[in-house]
């Protein structure tokens, strides 16, 4: 008996691991050697390529293929038709199947509605990526980043809420009180 639930829509291929808890909605299609964790959701229309790897509580909204050479870590949230891609100069009439980028989505990050991520560029670990926006780069962990191409216009915390840094180079969180710190362009969280 199968420990996660999968639409009579959706098709999984052999060969896939997937979590407990975890749901496959309506007209999705999990193509083989995937690994979902635990507890993921995967909204219509979801198509999750050969051997991609998900994290646990993994949220993808509807319309999302996530294409062979992504990772997604624990807790990221992929938004309503955002747009993964693996070649970096595709063509019909030429096969690049061995040129496939990888790109690697941090534990906990965010990427929102119509966002586009260029393949070979990391995003990291709490970075949150708008609507609308298109990564030709790599996003440091914490980042907000919004635009076209994509632009830094500061940090968020692992809440979602952005941050305020002093001239110390220190911020909370305004919804929870964790203390971040920013040295040398790079955040990070202070243990309490």
């Amino acid at each position: 008996m199968k420990e996660y639930f999968a639409h009579e829509s959706a098709y999984i291929d052999e060969g896939c691991e997937i979590g407990a808890g975890t749901k496959i909605w309506h007209f999705s299609h999990v193509m083989s050697n995937c690994k979902i964790g635990k507890g993921c959701n995967l909204g219509q229309n979801v198509v999750v390529s050969p051997e991609v790897v998900m994290g646990n509580n993994v949220k993808v909204q509807n319309n999302v293929s996530i294409y062979t050479g992504v990772t997604c870590e624990d807790d990221v949230f992929l938004g309503p038709s955002m747009v993964f891609t693996n070649v970096i100069n595709p063509r019909s009439a030429v096969n690049r199947k061995s040129e496939y980028a990888k790109t690697h989505v941090g534990k906990g990050a965010s990427i929102g509605a119509n966002a586009t991520i260029v393949c070979g560029h990391d995003i990291g670990a709490y970075a949150f990526v708008g609507a609308g926006a298109v990564i030709t780069k790599t996003v440091p962990a914490y980042a907000l980043m919004v635009g076209n191409p994509a632009r830094q216009m500061g940090w968020m915390s692992e809440f979602g809420e952005k941050l305020k840094f002093d001239t110390e180079g220190k911020a909370l969180c305004e919804a929870t009180g964790d203390q971040y710190e920013l040295i040398n362009n790079q955040v990070s969280k202070l243990t309490k």
